[in-house]
């Protein structure tokens, strides 16, 4: 028997070649879309997509994530939580990195906030002389040292995710993001929602927290109590008649923390409840279910 050996020409070998370079460069791009996911792909968003909401997700371990390229906190179990302030631009873009490397951009819809016109606040807290004026600073000062302190608690923090609940149940006469002008003079905008109640009615925590602040008589905000959720995301309570928490204290949601009142530059007894989520104002109305029906008054 004689073995032959078969030959390919010279041109069938070229077109081979060339179809395995091809191959291979078609598919390039596949392999690096894989590696580098956008959109949808790249992180999933929940929470409420608008200013004042309040974003959260969930990503791999060893994933850090960045807001329009500042850094956030990721929990041990991969919860990452952020806040979107009043006049938060149309768009922001989150990034990942690590064991996963995308970046997302994301739109958000626009509000309208209404303009609310509020008469018979003492004047001395509208145009406030020198005096008031060096009160306030120090004031705010104090305010901003409640705010800054770091509690890496993601056992408070995760309440963003399953919801909190209302601090006092009454008619709500004040909402988030509203102009305010008092006695005719424009002012700043409100960052929180009123609850108008008589005074000495219940403000409990609308979930668990670190006390941070606790003020019987700031000019503003009169009896103020600083709520601390972890991770630089707070509750404030403004215009309190009593306050019955000491600073660092920890109370868990639905604890008695203070009562109503009309203190600070207020024209009746209501709370005011604010949330702050690093330095951005969010809505707390966002974050609870539609306030029930109030109770009877004794």
């Amino acid at each position: 028997m004689i073995a032959m050996t078969l030959q390919t020409p010279p041109l069938i070998h070229t077109l081979l070649r060339q179809s395995l370079s091809m191959l291979l460069i078609l598919t390039l791009p596949l392999v690096a879309q894989a590696q580098t996911p956008s959109g949808r792909d790249c992180v999933r968003l929940e929470g409420r997509l608008l200013p004042g909401g309040m974003v959260y997700s969930r990503v791999a371990p060893g994933v850090s994530v960045a807001l329009d390229g500042e850094p956030l906190d990721v929990m041990p179990d991969g919860l990452v939580i952020f806040g979107l302030g009043r006049d938060a631009s149309s768009q922001f873009t989150l990034a990942l990195s690590g064991a996963k490397n995308c970046t997302r951009t994301v739109g958000i819809a626009s509000r309208q906030y209404n303009i609310q016109r509020v008469e018979g606040v003492p004047q001395r807290t509208v145009t406030p002389d020198p005096a008031h004026q060096e009160r306030i600073r120090r004031e705010r000062q104090l305010v901003s040292a409640a705010k800054a302190q770091r509690f890496e608690r993601p056992d408070l923090l995760n309440a963003v995710v399953t919801g909190f609940v209302w601090p006092a149940v009454g008619p709500i006469s004040g909402v988030y993001g509203s102009q305010r002008i008092y006695n005719g003079r424009p002012g700043n905008p409100h960052y929180g929602v009123d609850v108008a109640l008589p005074t000495g009615s219940p403000v409990v925590a609308p979930a668990g927290g670190i006390v941070t602040l606790a003020e019987p008589d700031l000019f503003y905000s009169g009896g103020t109590i600083i709520l601390d959720h972890g991770y630089g995301l707070s509750s404030s309570f403004l215009h309190l008649s009593e306050i019955d928490v000491a600073v660092g204290q920890e109370v868990a949601v639905g604890e008695l923390i203070g009562k109503i009142g009309a203190s600070g530059r207020a024209t009746g007894p209501h709370l005011d409840w604010r949330m702050s989520w690093r330095n951005q104002r969010v809505d707390p109305q966002l974050l609870v279910p539609p306030m029930p029906d109030a109770l009877p008054q004794p």
